[in-house]
């Protein structure tokens, strides 16, 4: 017996990304929590960078090779680097939950430098 899903399930669950999405960090470690993703090492937190979104930062879309559907985020360039640190992860908040986490190239930041955040994806895939 196959398996299928419509288009519209799937993405029911990116829009929650894309319609709640408020900020994007850029952060040392995985958080675990909207917490861990905003506040500086300082604060108990991971955060070495941040920038505010807003839906139009976000498309949705076929997945790759047409399984499942997609949500990409665009491209933010010459963010604002708060805190020195080493970045591994990338992390999408609303204003009270952590919708996101995904990793990215480990690199070194400094404070008051900027960092470019490239187009990322995240995907659902079909049902197998």
């Amino acid at each position: 017996m196959g398996k299928a899903v419509h288009d519209d399930v799937l993405d029911g669950a990116l829009k929650v990304i894309k319609s709640n999405a408020t900020l994007i960090t850029v952060c040392t470690t995985q958080p675990t929590t909207r917490s861990h993703a905003i506040k500086a090492p300082a604060s108990s937190g991971y955060k070495l960078a941040d920038i505010a979104v807003s839906a139009a930062d976000f498309t949705i879309g076929n997945g790759a090779s047409s399984n499942g559907r997609k949500v990409t985020i665009g491209a933010q360039n010459s963010v604002d680097v708060d805190t020195t640190g080493s970045a591994e992860h990338v992390a999408i908040v609303d204003g009270t939950r952590l919708l996101l986490v995904t990793t990215c190239t480990k690199q070194a930041l400094t404070q008051g430098n900027k960092v470019n955040i490239p187009a990322f994806s995240d995907q659902i895939g079909d049902p197998t």
